[in-house]
């Protein structure tokens, strides 16, 4: 499963003269034909536009991508993602649960944005399937549910009948269901604290009847209790279709929401100077100057500009010597791109906005400030 620090870890690394190879390819719903095909389209582009002393040192990894992808006998998930490096003995592979968009990039880092988008958009949900003695616990990530496990308490009674459960009055007899339902929420609620630690999980989403949902609230502790962003009606034997149905509605609300609360506060704090910048050339001048601590910026949104061949410094304006240290700057089609793994490099927060008119009027790009 893709993680920040491991993408932090991966831009970091520099080919010292050396050139990675970042292979992008949507496998779904393509059959393998298809996709073959335009990897090698892809692969024909680039050995074709490539500088020779660049190809000299790519070709290798080029080579072995191909074969890779031709010879693999496994069936692939949606997207597939590989960084490689011969020169520096490097391999990785991504098998990822969504399409990404076909892409082969040979640089002297490693081209890591569309793994980026993905983190930022496929947050990590921990779904919770709750009744009065039953419990089924759920990782929602990178849009595929997985079922974790399922918590069961055979001892909870049933609803009263007759002469009642071990001849108690009507009364005495919910109050005995309340205690053995508490315990059984109690135990749910421990696996619950388990899990969340484990997977360092953030959100929670919780499912099934009104009265079980409002008694697990009830039992939580707040710092849990807090993680909680929506509910769903759901049956215990729900299949896990059906459930991630529910969910993904649910999912779909509140990151929309989230998104244009972001965008309204950096709009907001950039308009009364508070901290925050708009537009791409101010972005970039406070991202060589370390000042940023968030990155926000228009999924997919695309602009040229210039990089600096020495220290990597960019720009919007075209400017024949580098502001900072006077190095040659070369012309450069993906400007937002870079600039997020920019940001990565630094450890910066970013967010990948989905789509939001407002932030795209004002330059597709934003950023909150330290200082």
């Amino acid at each position: 499963m893709i993680n920040r620090e491991e993408l932090k870890e991966i831009a970091m690394l520099q080919a010292d003269g050396s050139y990675f190879v970042s292979l992008y390819l949507n496998v779904s719903p393509n059959t393998k034909g298809d996709y073959v095909i335009h990897l090698k389209n892809m692969i024909k582009n680039i050995l074709e536009e490539t500088d020779t002393k660049i190809l000299k040192k790519i070709k290798g990894d080029i080579e072995k991508l191909e074969a890779f992808v031709t010879s693999n006998k496994r069936e692939f998930k949606k997207g597939l993602a590989i960084i490689t490096s011969s020169e520096k003995s490097f391999w990785k592979e991504y098998y990822l649960a969504v399409p990404v968009k076909n892409a082969i990039i040979a640089d002297k880092t490693p081209y890591i944005q569309p793994l980026l988008d993905i983190i930022d958009n496929y947050k990590q949900y921990a779904v919770l399937l709750v009744d009065k003695e039953s419990a089924r616990l759920f990782l929602v990530h990178l849009g595929e549910i997985e079922e974790y496990g399922e918590v069961h308490t055979q001892d909870v009674p049933g609803k009263h009948k007759g002469g009642g459960w071990f001849s108690l009055s009507g009364h005495r007899f919910e109050r005995h269901i309340d205690y053995h339902v508490s315990l059984h929420i109690k135990d749910v609620v421990k696996k619950l604290e388990s899990f969340l630690a484990a997977e360092r999980i953030e959100r929670i989403i919780t499912g099934g009847s009104d009265d079980a949902i409002a008694k697990v609230r009830e039992m939580l502790p707040k710092a849990v209790s807090e993680k909680i962003v929506g509910s769903f009606h759901s049956e215990m034997f729900a299949n896990v279709n059906d459930i991630f149905e529910k969910v993904r509605t649910v999912i779909s609300g509140v990151e929309s929401m989230e998104e244009k609360a972001i965008v309204s506060d950096l709009l907001t704090a950039a308009g009364k100077g508070q901290n925050a910048v708009i537009g791409i050339e101010d972005v970039l001048n406070a991202l060589q100057e370390g000042r940023i601590m968030k990155l926000i910026f228009i999924k997919d949104f695309k602009d040229a500009g210039y990089e600096c061949r020495n220290c990597r410094h960019l720009s919007k304006q075209k400017v024949s010597a580098c502001p900072y240290c006077k190095g040659g700057m070369k012309e450069v089609n993906c400007l937002i791109d870079l600039a997020a793994q920019r940001a990565v490099e630094q450890g910066l927060l970013t967010e990948v906005i989905a789509d939001n008119k407002e932030l795209l009027d004002a330059g597709g790009i934003g950023a909150f400030l330290r200082f």
